[in-house]
Order: structure tokens, then sequence, then C-alpha cells
């Protein structure tokens, strides 16, 4: 079974790369920000808690998130494995999806991390904020993310590098060169 997280910061491509992986490697996909965006839509309590969340810059709790992630799990025991997308964002969140891989006996092959210039990243989230209508792709949010990037995610890429699970894939070029990229990694996890 392949369990991959997909790794990098707002902007670095997680969301376009995941569809590839997924259809790929056949993998049950596993996006927070997917998932929170639905909830949202459908105005669900959570949605509206997340909504306003999300319209500062600022991360979901750990419980909500985790509580979201466990239902992915156990609503799919056949799959031929996970890739988690935007999650998890802190050190908590690491362990405690490391417990729910336990729990569901399920190893994690490996944390592929898009690297990708800051500047970059900015063009990125601003170009998209005009073509999606997220509310999230303006400067101030776009910087307001880079902070909680720093501070409490990064520190995500010390927790996996320290279990040697880290992968660093350049993510600048064409969509296509950076897949390819990614499938080299993904051959070469363990």
């Amino acid at each position: 079974m392949l369990n991959i997280i997909l790794f990098g910061p707002p902007g670095s491509g997680k969301g376009t790369q995941s569809e590839f992986l997924r259809e790929k490697y056949h993998l049950t996909y596993i996006s927070t920000g997917q998932i929170l965006r639905e909830e949202i839509a459908a105005e669900t309590e959570v949605g509206l808690q997340v909504k306003d969340l999300i319209s500062k810059g600022n991360l979901v709790s750990d419980e909500i998130v985790a509580q979201i992630i466990e239902k992915r799990l156990s609503d799919n025991p056949n799959a031929a494995g996970f890739l988690f997308d935007g999650y998890p964002r802190t050190v908590r969140q690491a362990e405690i999806l490391d417990d729910m891989m336990q729990k569901y006996h399920l190893g994690l092959a490996g944390v592929l991390s898009l690297e990708v210039p800051e500047n970059l990243l900015i063009e990125r989230m601003l170009e998209r904020g005009k073509t999606s209508g997220r509310a999230d792709d303006n400067i101030e949010s776009i910087k307001h993310r880079f902070v909680e990037y720093d501070a409490k995610t990064k520190p995500v890429l010390d927790f996996y590098e320290k279990k040697g699970k880290l992968h660093a894939v350049n993510g600048v070029g064409s969509i296509p060169e950076i897949f390819e990229r990614l499938c080299q990694a993904v051959e070469n996890v363990p």
C-alpha cells in the first residue's frame, strides 16, 4: 500500500499535482483544503466555523481536521493507498496522523515536499485568486499564510526528515516536469 503526503507551502501546486498522482497510483485522495471547502459550501456547522478562520488566513484546529481525516481513513478500508494533500500542517497533526496510521495498520511511505521560491508562490496565488474566486488569495491573507506556514508548518518537515521520510522535489517548471519529478520521488521511496 502506497501512503504518501504531498507537502509544500501555499501556492506550490499541491492540488494540481495531487490529481495526477491520485490517478497514476490509484490513491484515495485526502485534501483537507478540499474537504473544508465542501463543508463551507454546504454551510455545515464545521463549515461556518472554518469559513471565518480561513478568510483571515488562519489554520483550522487540529481536532476538527483530525476528525475529518479519520473519517476518510475509516470510510476507505479497501484503498490501494492514501494521498494526503495539505495535512499534516503542524507537528501535533503529524503525531496525530502517525497514531491514526498505526490504528488502521497503515505505513507512511514518504513525504514529497514541493520546493518553490516565495516570490513565485505569491505570484501564483494572486493569479489563482483572479480566476478561482478564492477569498484567501489576496495579498494580506497570503502574507499571513506564509507567517503561519513558517511558524507552524515548516517544523513538520523536520519531523519527517528525522524519520527519514522527507523527499524534496523541485516545484518550479511546467506541470508535466514537476509531475515527472514527483513520480521519480515516489518510485524511490522504500
